[in-house]
């Protein structure tokens, strides 16, 4: 595949290193996750639940505690909300962090719940084209253009120059700019998780306790996890996507030497050596989950082509290329699509170095 971009290191990285931690130009929670209630700070997306609050929401067991509660980091007394149109965030911090770059050109008012406010409108639209599980924001966007009309010109520019290689900020108004901005946002953003549950549990595993009481408290979990799974399903954590410039220029592997992780539970992004990797090696996180990993290199490229537009020819993908590459439920559907396309065939070549 041509690849336009990529990150590569300048110095040998040792397995499990963070390579780097990264904060995203801008980022948004996902309209259907903020809908059904998992509430986040509008801003850096932390989970603003505590986790016994979060725990009786997704099981349904509204009298349910949690044991030792004091490991849960989320602290209810510091969030505030926005004085206009009271969206929440998890600090004064984040409040006017937002304030100072796009809310004031986003901030409803008193039309918050205005159900025929544009930008209500606008979300409404979304979210009847875009059902869960959720890849995007048109948020993302609304923001982005907030931030120009708040002045932030420079963060913008940076923004285009790495990724679009365009800075002519105007084309963002018309039809070809308005696609142009879609397809960065679409194939350039990161999903982010954060879960107060699922830091009280990393707590919890990290408690040293005897085994009695590990036991029951290792039991508790896997029973709360049940419930929850009954009640709720697959989706446990406030979801949202961000643009971020050092990791969108990672190029994607089904092998990869480093993963993205949101351990802070908000949108600083962690990047970690998954093994020892060599000075001068190209650096590539997955696009795929750990089960789409496992899939044929037939599912893989079709998950990759209907939401990244490439066909990825790593090492994996060009030793499996004389394997049977067609599962039976898929062969009908696949008929007659092409696999032409390549990762950014229309970018100029890029290495950064980190």
């Amino acid at each position: 595949m041509l690849q336009g971009k990529g990150l590569f290191a300048k110095r040998s990285i040792k397995k499990g290193e963070t390579i780097f931690i990264e904060r995203p130009l801008v980022s948004a929670q996902f309209l259907w996750n903020t809908l059904y209630k998992y509430k986040a700070c509008e801003y850096c997306l932390r989970a603003l639940e505590t986790a016994e609050g979060n725990a009786r929401r997704l099981s349904g067991i509204p009298g349910l505690s949690l044991p030792h509660p004091e490991l849960c980091r989320v602290r209810p007394e510091q969030h505030q909300a926005c004085p206009q149109c009271q969206v929440m965030y998890c600090s004064s911090e984040c409040r006017q962090a937002a304030a100072d770059q796009y809310h004031q050109a986003l901030c409803l008012g008193p039309s918050e719940e205005d159900p025929d406010h544009p930008i209500n409108k606008l979300k409404d639209a979304w979210r009847s084209m875009h059902y869960p599980p959720e890849t995007s924001s048109i948020m993302l966007m609304a923001k982005m253009v907030a931030m120009v009309k708040q002045g932030q010109l420079a963060l913008l520019h940076s923004l285009f120059t790495e990724a679009l290689y365009d800075d002519r900020l105007g084309r963002w108004f018309v039809p070809e700019g308005f696609r142009s901005l879609f397809a960065l946002v679409g194939t350039n953003g990161q999903g982010i998780g954060t879960s107060s549950l699922s830091q009280w549990v990393h707590a919890c595993d990290a408690l040293e306790l005897p085994a009695q009481q590990r036991e029951h408290l290792d039991s508790f979990i896997d029973q709360l996890y049940k419930d929850i799974e009954k009640e709720t399903g697959d989706f446990l954590n406030c979801e949202g996507s961000g643009l971020f410039l050092l990791q969108s220029s990672c190029n994607h592997s089904c092998i990869p030497n480093a993963e993205v992780s949101f351990p802070d539970n908000n949108f600083l992004l962690h990047l970690s050596a998954l093994c020892d990797i060599n000075q001068g090696e190209e650096i590539c996180i997955s696009y795929l989950d750990c089960c789409q990993r496992d899939r044929s290199r037939h599912s893989r490229h079709k998950i990759l082509r209907e939401n990244y537009l490439f066909v990825c020819s790593c090492p994996k993908c060009v030793s499996q290329m004389d394997e049977l590459d067609v599962t039976s439920e898929e062969e009908e559907e696949e008929e007659g699509v092409a696999e032409g396309e390549t990762e950014g065939d229309e970018m100029e070549d890029e290495m950064t170095d980190v």
